[in-house]
């Protein structure tokens, strides 16, 4: 047999004492496990515990494994939306095929589950509108993914919207750049399965009686294209209003989470001609400011949240000392007085139901709603205790991370309250 995986290799070591020379479904060893809200695969799926880590080994021939293997390392590099991939096992005895392994996707769950459980059954929009933002990422970067559907793609909970991860590329190919042709194959492919998934689910009982498979499925076609006009289309604009339609579009496609590779502006009789180059954002922006102030881990659109309420808490710092406050000093007060406090007050019995940062985000809209109903601020003590007690209990058990205990905060009680009147109310 040989082993091939992609540094840092440390966290592989610990697997290589399983049964690799056995089919991977006799496997029975004590550290496989049973995840139930895991989507649907042609190929043999399993899931492994090792080293605080969860790992997910698929049983694939030997030419798709290699060929998946270099093309997700590729994705990582590039900083795409796809799982994290570690390595493979290969010339396995008795021409059994390879397997392929990728790091568990914490709190993911498959659209099965999402349409299946009660908290989620309202979410079609935003599980359409991610993978439609998923394609889109994939495209600029040059991806023609061939094989496009809600099977293949995980989605996460992440700041009150879905992100959409891709989990299968077996078929897919990475190019300079796609033609038109490519990009509508893809697109045309994700409505044909997706309609057929949510049928699926439907002739199953699992689908909410508003959602309508044929309805949702021809909508992905018009919500791409939009999503690519907004990307990629020229503009036209009279020479004195230059700056700002550049700035407003500059900024909007920052909002969408993407970056600008080059501007092109040439001037005309009939005026400014705006061409942009649009890119996926470089990775995790956001995500590296949140650490580099708290050394908390989040998602993009996550951290963009609690950056939000950070630096209003730095602001409300400010004009109660009245003197500036660093960034360095804001973040670690912020973490220690109000991040720490909120997640170590989740009752034992609700820890790992969403990921720490994404009961924050909630916990700051519960607050925001119950200051709108008093007309008044409530406080983030009182509507982290309303929403431990009436929202979080209903989150889906399923999403809970495998392994919860390795990801929490030490579970400190002692955290005073949010000063009266901090602004960590959502703007």
């Amino acid at each position: 047999m040989r082993f091939l995986f992609r540094p840092p290799a440390a966290e592989a070591t610990d697997l290589l004492t399983l049964p690799w020379d056995q089919p991977l479904e006799e496997w029975a060893d004590p550290r496989m496990l049973e995840i139930g809200h895991r989507g649907i695969s042609r190929h043999v799926v399993r899931f492994v515990a090792e080293g605080g880590q969860v790992f997910a080994l698929k049983e694939i021939a030997e030419r798709l494994a290699r060929r998946e293997y270099h093309l997700l390392g590729e994705l990582q590099t590039l900083g795409l939306p796809a799982v994290s991939v570690l390595g493979i096992c290969v010339e396995r005895p008795g021409d059994q095929e390879a397997i392929l392994v990728t790091r568990y996707l914490e709190y993911s769950v498959s659209y099965r589950y999402l349409f299946s459980s009660m908290r989620m059954a309202h979410s079609s929009d935003q599980l359409i509108d991610a993978m439609v933002e998923l394609l889109a990422r994939l495209h600029l970067a040059g991806l023609f993914w061939g094989d496009c559907s809600l099977s293949n793609t995980l989605f996460s909970p992440d700041a009150g919207t879905m992100a959409a991860y891709l989990v299968d590329a077996e078929t897919a190919e990475l190019h300079p750049s796609l033609s038109r042709g490519k990009r509508s194959y893809d697109v045309d492919m994700a409505a044909e399965r997706v309609g057929g998934e949510l049928m699926d689910l439907q002739s199953g009982g699992l689908l909410p009686d508003d959602v309508d498979p044929l309805v949702i499925a021809a909508e992905i076609p018009t919500r791409y294209e939009a999503l690519w006009q907004e990307l990629t289309r020229e503009e036209v604009f009279a020479p004195d209003e230059q700056r700002y339609r550049m700035s407003t579009r500059l900024r909007r496609l920052n909002e969408l989470g993407f970056d600008v590779d080059e501007v092109e502006l040439v001037t005309s009789a009939e005026g400014s001609r705006l061409r942009i180059t649009t890119r996926v954002a470089e990775p995790g922006h956001h995500r590296q400011q949140l650490f580099r102030l708290t050394g908390l881990e989040a998602s993009e659109n996550q951290a963009r949240r609690l950056l939000n309420d950070l630096y209003s808490f730095r602001a409300y710092l400010e004009q109660r000392d009245g003197r500036p406050v660093s960034d360095s000093l804001a973040g670690h007060l912020w973490r220690t007085e109000i991040y720490e406090p909120v997640i170590a007050a989740t009752p034992e019995h609700l820890v790992g139901r969403l990921a720490p940062a994404e009961i924050f985000h909630e916990v700051l809209e519960h607050r925001w709603f119950l200051s709108e109903q008093a007309q008044r601020d409530v406080g983030t003590t009182a509507a982290a205790e309303s929403y431990f007690a009436g929202v979080l209990p209903h989150a889906p058990t399923g999403a809970t991370s495998p392994l919860i205990a390795t990801q929490t905060i030490p579970r400190d009680r002692s955290g005073p309250d949010d000063p009266a009147g901090s602004p960590t109310t959502p703007a």
